[in-house]
């Protein structure tokens, strides 16, 4: 992967991420159309951290907020019982928690099968077969579901199943925004409702998955270098080098930033449904790429 290849991958991170189209199926798509591989696992987790940022900046201050009141509920700001410390009396404290909540699935699935996510889950097959599966499912639910909860209605259990939609995002097709919009949707929240916790719940799970692959991916960088070990080289895959990796993110970040605006305004007025249709019509046309020989389904380096 080049320098440009990699800021156009980046682009292609801020014009997905947020939009419940999965963003990990079109870097790894992309990827494969446009340098013949999966860019990987590592690269795809980096720049992401580009568009979780023009998250925090977008909701610097209900962050702010929920973090101050979480803090200073936990230390007995709102009473010493342990009641007040979770949060009885404060309903961004709650929300605090709640977050916490929606990030355990995917901290567990992703520490348990973070080989299989890295490998196994990123065959094309499955992801078309995701993307399809959970186009209409999106349909169904935001087209029949009503829109009658808010976040102020937002329970530890709802928290507990939007994280479950979250966690599925691991498998490369679902998409985040898409699996915790969907399940939102499908318990009556509002789309607004729906999409401000999906990015709020995504700010510790993907901003923290991003550091990690950043941490591994320096290790087995100096690893190829030192060694040009074939495992050390091989676990780095089509990483560009970190100029066009950092240069990729901060594409991600500013373009993400205008993206987040626009998605907000286009659900406060739309349904999903073509975000559904396009999911669908993608899934096939990567599936006729897959038949006729167009696109491999696992990337020929993690073959065999």
């Amino acid at each position: 992967m080049n320098f440009f290849q990699a800021i156009f991958l980046g682009l292609v991170q801020a014009l997905t991420e947020y939009l419940p189209v999965s963003s990990s199926a079109h870097i790894r798509i992309v990827g494969d159309l446009m340098i013949g591989r999966d860019p990987g696992a590592a690269f795809t987790a980096i720049i992401q951290i580009g568009t979780e940022l023009a998250v925090i900046l977008y909701y610097r201050r209900d962050i702010i907020r929920i973090l101050g009141s979480w803090f200073g509920s936990l230390f007995g700001k709102e009473g010493k019982d342990w009641k007040s410390r979770l949060g009885a009396h404060n309903r961004d404290t709650q929300m605090g928690w709640f977050i916490i909540i929606g990030t355990l699935p995917i901290l567990v699935a992703g520490l348990l099968f973070k080989d299989v996510i890295e490998t196994t889950l990123r065959n094309l097959w499955i992801t078309v077969t995701v993307l399809a599966l959970f186009g209409v499912l999106l349909w169904v639910f935001d087209s029949r579901s009503k829109q009658i909860k808010t976040m102020d209605d937002m329970t530890a259990k709802d928290a507990l199943i939007f994280g479950v939609g979250q966690m599925l995002a691991l498998i490369p097709g679902v998409s985040r925004s898409g699996g915790t919009i969907t399940f939102g949707r499908a318990m009556g929240y509002t789309r607004e409702a729906a999409v401000r916790t999906s990015f709020l719940m995504a700010i510790p799970a993907v901003f923290g998955a991003g550091v990690l692959e950043a941490v591994s991916a320096v290790k087995d960088v100096s690893a190829c270098s030192a060694t040009k070990a074939a495992d050390a080289c091989a676990a780095i895959g089509a990483f560009p080098g970190w100029g066009a990796t950092i240069a990729a993110t901060i594409v991600a970040f500013f373009i993400g930033y205008i993206v987040i605006i626009a998605f907000l305004k286009f659900v406060s007025s739309f349904s999903y449904k073509a975000f559904a249709i396009y999911r669908i019509v993608l899934a096939v046309i990567v599936a006729l790429l897959l038949i006729t020989g167009k696109l491999p389904a696992i990337d020929p380096s993690m073959a065999g």
